[in-house]
Parts: C-alpha cells; sequence; structure tokens
C-alpha cells in the first residue's frame, strides 16, 4: 500500500540519536552512527521525529510500505521496552555542554565544577559524527583513570571532548570505532591517560592503531596514571 512515512537523509544526518529517542514507537534506531528507519511498519507516519532532528536530516514521502502495525507496536512495548527508547535511549543523544562564566547552577559553592562539554562520554555510545568532533582537541581515558585521579576535570577533561572506556570490561576493540571518528573529524591533537595496569594497555595501543589507520599525523601523548593517584609520565 502507499502511504505516508518518513525519509532518512544518510548525508545529513550527524548521529546525534534525537530521532531515534523521540520515535515513541521504536521504529528508528542507530546504526554505525546513523539514524535508520529499521521497522516501517512501526512507523505511524505522523513524525515526531521531525522537530527532534536538528538538521532537517528526516522528511515525509508518500510511497509503497507496510500498513501501520499498532499491535506489533503496543506488544513491543508491554515486553517492558519504554516508549522513547524503542529506537534508541535518550541517554545517548548528543549534546553539547556549555561552560563558563555567569553560568547558573544548583552546584553548592564549594563544590568543584564538572568540566565535561559534551554528551555521551563513552566510547561505545558516542556518535561518529557528532558536531563537538571538529576541531576537538580529544581525550581518550581509562574509565578508572578519573577516580585514581584527583583533579582529572581540571588537568584533563577541561578544554577536551572526553572519550572514555575500559578495555578489559567492554566487549570488543575500540580501533574501527576512534578510525571513523578520527577519518570523519578534524581532531586536532589526541591526549590518551591510562593506568598503570596491564590491561589500560589496550585503549593506548586501540588509539595508535586508529591513528594509523586514519592515514593522519595527529600529535598524540600518553600519560599514565599509578593506582594511588601520581602521574608517571
Amino acid at each position: 500500500m502507499k502511504r505516508k512515512i518518513i525519509k532518512i537523509d544518510k548525508d545529513k544526518c550527524n548521529g546525534c540519536g534525537a530521532c531515534a529517542a523521540a520515535c515513541h514507537e521504536g521504529a528508528i534506531e542507530m546504526i554505525d552512527g546513523k539514524a535508520s528507519l529499521t521497522r516501517e511498519d512501526y512507523c505511524d507516519g505522523l513524525g515526531d521525529c521531525l522537530p527532534a532532528c536538528p538538521t532537517n536530516a528526516i522528511s515525509f514521502e508518500i510511497r509503497e510500505a507496510p500498513a501501520y502495525n499498532e499491535a506489533a507496536v503496543l506488544a513491543a512495548k508491554k515486553k517492558g521496552i519504554p516508549s522513547g527508547c524503542m529506537g534508541g535511549c535518550p541517554g545517548t543523544a548528543s549534546r553539547t555542554i556549555k561552560r563558563g562564566f555567569g553560568q547558573i547552577t544548583t552546584e553548592r559553592p564549594s563544590s568543584v565544577q564538572s568540566q565535561l562539554s559534551q554528551w555521551p562520554c563513552q566510547i561505545k555510545l558516542v556518535p561518529e559524527n557528532a558536531p563537538y568532533f571538529n576541531g576537538a582537541d580529544l581525550l581518550i581515558a581509562a574509565d578508572c583513570t578519573a577516580f585514581a585521579y584527583g583533579n582529572f576535570h581540571e588537568d584533563f577533561i577541561k578544554g577536551r571532548i572526553t572519550l572514555i572506556g575500559c578495555p578489559k570490561l567492554d566487549e570488543g576493540d575500540y580501533t574501527e570505532k576512534l578510525t571513523r571518528i578520527i577519518t570523519a573529524n578534524d581532531v586536532k591533537s589526541v591526549t590518551v591517560v591510562r593506568m598503570e595496569v596491564p590491561c589500560c594497555g589496550g585503549i593506548e595501543n586501540a588509539v595508535k592503531n586508529a591513528l594509523k589507520a586514519s592515514g593522519k599525523f595527529i600529535p598524540r601523548q600518553v600519560i599514565t596514571i599509578s593506582t594511588d593517584g601520581k602521574i608517571l609520565q
């Protein structure tokens, strides 16, 4: 049957995930850093995803498509998949966090302000084409480093785009994801912060291999933190 259904322009999509979060039916998923209409029968053609898209990558078209299957959508929701998370969790939606003087904050006056400037920050979750990568100084850190080193935000996160991961606990290798990020964006420098433990060599090697695979010459430095919170190199 011919009906109104959404169309996603992959060239305009920046991988932010906002449309997947806005789709209450779960018709959209993030695949390889791009939004994809994976369930045409879940798309009701109402377009809740359109205003959520910051790059106008989504539009309507009339074409042959399966009928909207409301029963299937309701059945999926009954399985415990929250509305708005069926196609992509809102927690993975890309956003820039502004920091600066005069910022209104609910933090206590004595607390130290976060320097994180973007979300998400986990390597596995971050969109590969997020706008904050262009012109960025990247910080790629083992997640334990922020707990071991007390002044991590001020000394390392401030002024950088932060990616974290644990090569021992996360499935797979980071090399391919980091290669795509570095290749697709104008990254200015890469700082790797790892722990002194041997398993942290995985994150250092992934960055080294990604830079090599990208074919780009980008300044890189590696800083090692001891388990008692000291900078070793």
